[in-house]
């Protein structure tokens, strides 16, 4: 077989079908054989050419949507035409919008039954995005849009509460009440001083996480809430 002249082209196209894959199937259920099948014309020697593992490509579609948030908050920290508090609803807009977005989430949620992704997904939330919205918090206190005793409080909570608090695999919910939990995340952000969840942003919150399921995780879901 001749040399692959266009190594990025190929590792794209690793990555597009795993992300596919992963979706659809969940981490767990889906091998490097399946990924193989996806792609038709690659033999696994090339796959490992570009990931040591499975898990290795996880995290660079995991890498990639981390980078794409980055280059969000740059962008909207450069924006003259929005105030502080329109700049973070402008980011969550962004994101429930974002197909390819809600695709690597569900990918990822079936990694965190492994207790090392799941420690690094903590830390991700917990210490990482926060900063990046506390940049865009400090901006509306300056700009006078944002009035609160707790910046780094609100950065921590809301990165937090949406990253876990809605997920499937951690607390289940139907649509409805995804909703009634986004309702509560507004009043509580209001209640703080950061009102970055709008009455519009309920409704599209709630859409937003319901498209986010696991493969059975809406019949997990059932049984835990009997269990209870």
């Amino acid at each position: 077989m001749a040399r692959n002249a266009h190594p990025e082209v190929t590792r794209r196209r690793i990555l597009d079908a795993a992300q596919k894959l992963f979706a659809a199937k969940g981490y767990e259920n889906t091998s490097i054989q399946d990924i193989l099948d996806e792609l038709g014309d690659l033999s696994k020697g090339a796959i490992y050419h570009h990931f040591k593992s499975k898990l290795d490509i996880l995290e660079a579609i995991s890498d990639e949507d981390n980078k794409k948030s980055y280059a969000q908050y740059d962008a909207l920290l450069q924006r003259k035409d929005l105030n502080g508090l329109q700049k973070i609803r402008e980011l969550f807009l962004g994101t429930m919008t974002d197909p390819e977005h809600v695709e690597r989430l569900k990918g990822a949620l079936s990694t965190a039954n492994d207790p090392q992704n799941l420690a690094e997904s903590i830390g991700m939330w917990t210490h990482t995005l926060p900063s990046g919205l506390r940049r865009l918090i400090d901006c509306g206190v300056v700009d006078g849009s944002i009035i609160t005793d707790y910046p780094q409080e609100a950065a921590e909570l809301l990165t937090l509460l949406m990253n876990m608090w809605f997920m499937p695999n951690f607390y289940p919910g139907t649509r409805s009440e995804l909703r009634h939990r986004a309702q509560c995340l507004a009043t509580i952000c209001v209640s703080i001083g950061v009102p970055a969840i709008t009455h519009d942003m309920i409704d599209r919150l709630a859409d937003f996480y319901s498209q986010i399921q696991i493969p059975d995780s809406k019949d997990d879901a059932s049984k835990r809430r009997k269990q209870h």
